[in-house]
């Protein structure tokens, strides 16, 4: 019996892709409930629609400090890098519409 290794490999990036995503969830619970409770919504409603690029970035932000993603969320200020001042604004938007 010949084993079909197209499904193997499939199975292997599903596997690699889910190991990457449950990575991103515990980058992105933080010590503040108020992060968690726009992160965690945002990575498990939205991160997989987002483009590659914009993955990428996301992968960027959650590398930051805390106060200063807290700072950024409230709006008491804005980022210097332009990645992170437009996916500051498609978290809010996406998990506070209106």
């Amino acid at each position: 019996m010949v084993k079909d290794n197209s499904t193997t490999i499939e199975t292997d990036l599903n596997d690699n892709e889910q190991a990457k995503f449950n990575k991103l969830y515990w980058h992105s619970r933080r010590g503040m409930l108020e992060l968690d409770l726009l992160l965690i919504p945002f990575l498990k409603q939205e991160y997989r629609n987002l483009s590659q690029e914009d993955q990428i970035q996301y992968e960027r932000l959650i590398a930051c400090e805390d106060p200063d993603l807290f700072k950024w969320f409230l709006r008491n200020e804005t980022p210097e890098d332009p990645h992170f001042v437009r996916l500051v604004k498609i978290i809010l938007d996406r998990v506070q519409p209106g």
